[in-house]
């Protein structure tokens, strides 16, 4: 599967442009600010149906327009695929593949996979456990609907229990009866949810540890662990048991909405506070470049691999040995941001491999060479 031409109108700092793209490597190049990391976001918008960075829609329109629409022609196999994006200013977002709209978003995801590396994703590391939750939900949900489905009820499920909870102390009084089967409900949709996400990471972290080693020469030892309140005991049970605190709180302490991935490095250190910014950017790169490899397999094909300034906080050797590994045969369309095309030219030569490069500026991209 490669993106082979990509449309904007009125996306963010576009007003116009069309690009036509390489099956293998696209560089797009210029000054902080030009535009390059928009160009990638629009890339992920027609793939998964909404921003990398901003979850509010209507903050993509270009300033002074009232829509944007983003469109997309993708080759499967040999078979051309058209997807549309287009959203008007108050109202609902517009979503087509080849011409017809979708009844469901989420029937979307999972057609066209992608892989984005970001300067953003340290927030897995740096920030709360609902970063890293979502970065196993993204994984799981392009490779299994119903698991997207099951985690969509779960968290209304969830709304429902917190919402009774809240209530209950202006009542004076739970109403243990919608309680029970609030927890019946919680405990049949979350299970699910539990053992794919363990089924998930028995086969994700031997794929991060052989990404990490290679990029890292095994430089040093660094540990992910999937940890669940679920694997304490019984679902049910943990939430019997938790029923006067989470009265207190008023809000539900215990569930698949608590789980987290652990970071260590050297042993049992967290990564988060004795790794050093290059350590933190290889770790996330294996894990991205983890998900990469876990979405080929599941899929049959390969996903689409979008890495935003990658080449900020890591060594000449380690950028050497990632743009190894993604342009070998293992991986397919790329496309990538730097403010420097002479040193992108410089790496793919290096390496002898093609690479397109569009120098951005100002909202314009224009296709340096003939590559």
């Amino acid at each position: 599967m490669w993106l082979k031409q990509l449309a904007v109108l009125n996306f963010k700092n576009y007003a116009e442009a069309t690009l036509h793209f390489a099956p293998e490597v696209n560089a797009f190049t210029g000054a902080n600010g030009a535009g390059k990391t928009n160009l990638l976001d629009a890339i992920h918008y027609i793939s998964l149906c909404k921003s990398f960075f901003n979850p509010i829609d209507s903050q993509q329109i270009r300033q002074g327009a009232d829509w944007f629409m983003v469109q997309g022609e993708f080759d499967k196999d040999g078979q051309a695929d058209t997807v549309a994006c287009s959203i008007k200013r108050n109202q609902k977002k517009q979503f087509k593949r080849n011409k017809k709209a979708y009844t469901r978003l989420a029937d979307h995801i999972g057609l066209f996979p992608l892989v984005m590396v970001s300067p953003s994703d340290s927030a897995i590391v740096t920030d709360g456990s609902e970063e890293r939750r979502r970065f196993i939900d993204n994984v799981i949900s392009q490779t299994d609907l119903a698991y997207l489905d099951g985690l969509i009820a779960y968290n209304k499920c969830l709304a429902q229990r917190n919402s009774l909870l809240k209530q209950a102390p202006k009542g004076g009084k739970l109403d243990n009866s919608l309680l029970e089967v609030l927890d019946m409900q919680l405990v049949e949709l979350g299970m699910p949810i539990f053992e794919k996400r363990q089924a998930f990471m028995a086969q994700f972290i031997p794929e991060f540890d052989t990404h990490y080693r290679f990029l890292t020469e095994t430089a040093e030892t660094v540990s992910l662990v999937y940890e669940s309140q679920l694997m304490r005991g019984p679902f049910m049970t943990l939430l019997e048991q938790q029923l006067e605190r989470d009265r207190i709180l008023e809000r539900t302490t215990v569930g698949v909405h608590k789980d987290d991935l652990l970071f260590s490095i050297h042993g049992d250190m967290p990564l988060k506070k004795f790794g050093s910014q290059g350590q933190q950017k290889s770790f996330l790169i294996a894990l991205k470049l983890a998900q990469y490899s876990f979405l080929h397999r599941q899929k049959g094909f390969k996903p689409l691999l979008l890495l935003d300034d990658i080449f900020d906080k890591l060594d000449d050797k380690r950028t050497r040995k990632l743009m190894q590994l993604v342009s070998a045969d293992d991986f397919g369309q790329i496309f990538l941001t730097d403010t420097d095309s002479i040193r992108i030219n410089r790496i793919f030569a290096e390496i002898d491999r093609k690479v397109r490069v569009f120098e951005i500026n100002g909202g314009a991209a224009h296709q340096l060479g003939n590559a």
